[in-house]
């Protein structure tokens, strides 16, 4: 059984990507070709938007991102500090500093109940992250965003394809940010990323960045970075939306089958989804105070899991100069040390399910009436 099943969707459409991929070798435009701004147009219709804009990564999206809106030193841009380290990475590479809003005990995403009272005068934006598959409460994010006249980033590299009160995840702030790496819910064959807006100098600023700050041939008006997605992840990436939507509907049926078949175990909590959300389940993350004893048992069985994030943002050497210490943040220290993430994709069978569930039902105990 695989973490991951990222071969039986590339057998699915081997014929489809291979016939796109020999389009692409035969026209010979590997930058920028037909297929990267095909895609662009499917992605920004799927989402909902006016403009979306590929690049060469989910990190370089949110770097071309904070770039358009100017952050740089002296700023501050808010975020969650249970995520991958790009979130922040970006954030200091710019000479801004990251600010850290802890997160909610359900969701797992940004406390929006915490978040005005980390916003300073040098606040330059907010950027919530969509963590294992479903998005943060944006609508009161947003209203709090606006009254501070703050632009807001989701970082969706992992929930792409969910929706909240029906709108999709990359159409619900200023910026969405999203990342194509193989392992994420849209993944291409290698690295890729995506911003998705409905603004339009916005939208522009991102096809400058993405090619050096270049405007038009040899006038750079601004700085920018090599950012561009490849044509052939492009063609590949045209390929997997055929039946990406299909994917998202498989995602949602595992995830609820693991989540009725696991609610009632003592010491184990599984994931909760707002009643206005849906989610693609990038991540079936489970919360156990037995983590190693359970994370032990399923490889005993043959079973693989993960636990990601172990150690929360503030508390990584790189951003000692924060000065946050242990305790700052309390959930997102609680979700590191008991998070731990079973098998999920869309081609996950029923036996493997089976297998996965009895499996934690043996390392955990039924909770007592």
């Amino acid at each position: 059984m695989d973490f991951i099943d990222l071969k039986s969707r590339q057998k699915l459409i081997r014929e489809e990507v291979d016939e796109r991929i020999q389009a692409v070798l035969e026209h010979g435009q590997f930058i920028l070709g037909p297929e990267v701004s095909g895609l662009e147009q499917r992605l920004a219709g799927y989402v909902g938007v006016k403009h979306c804009v590929t690049v060469s990564s989910g990190t370089d999206s949110l770097l071309i991102a904070l770039m358009a809106l100017e952050v740089g030193p002296g700023d501050e841009v808010i975020t969650v500090p249970y995520t991958w380290i790009s979130s922040a990475e970006v954030i200091a590479l710019l000479g801004a500093t990251p600010v850290f809003v802890d997160v909610r005990e359900d969701t797992l995403n940004m406390d929006e109940k915490l978040l005005e009272s980390a916003i300073t005068s040098k606040t330059k934006a907010i950027m919530p992250v969509s963590i294992y598959g479903q998005t943060p409460d944006m609508d009161a994010i947003n209203e709090i965003a606006g009254r501070y006249g703050l632009p807001v980033i989701e970082d969706a590299a992992q929930s792409f394809g969910a929706t909240c009160k029906g709108n999709k995840s990359c159409n619900l702030s200023t910026i969405g940010s999203t990342s194509f790496f193989p392992s994420k819910p849209l993944g291409c064959y290698g690295d890729g990323g995506a911003l998705f807006t409905s603004d339009d100098e916005l939208a522009e600023k991102f096809r400058w960045i993405r090619v050096h700050g270049q405007q038009r041939k040899h006038h750079h008006p601004i700085l920018g970075v090599n950012g561009r997605m490849d044509t052939l992840q492009a063609a590949i990436l045209l390929a997997i939306l055929e039946v990406f939507p299909q994917e998202v509907v498989k995602r949602g049926e595992i995830g609820d089958r693991y989540t009725s078949s696991l609610s009632g175990l003592d010491e184990l909590t599984t994931p909760v989804i707002a009643a206005e959300n849906t989610s693609v389940y990038a991540q079936y993350t489970i919360l156990s105070e037995q983590r190693e004893l359970v994370q032990n048992s399923l490889k005993d069985q043959g079973i693989p899991s993960v636990s990601y994030y172990s150690v929360p943002l503030h508390l990584q050497p790189v951003f000692k100069d924060l000065g946050c210490r242990a305790g700052d943040f309390p959930v997102s220290e609680k979700i590191a040390n008991q998070c731990l993430s079973l098998p999920m994709s869309p081609y996950l069978s029923e036996q493997d399910q089976d297998k996965v569930i009895e499996g934690i039902r043996d390392s955990a105990t039924p909770r007592s009436k």
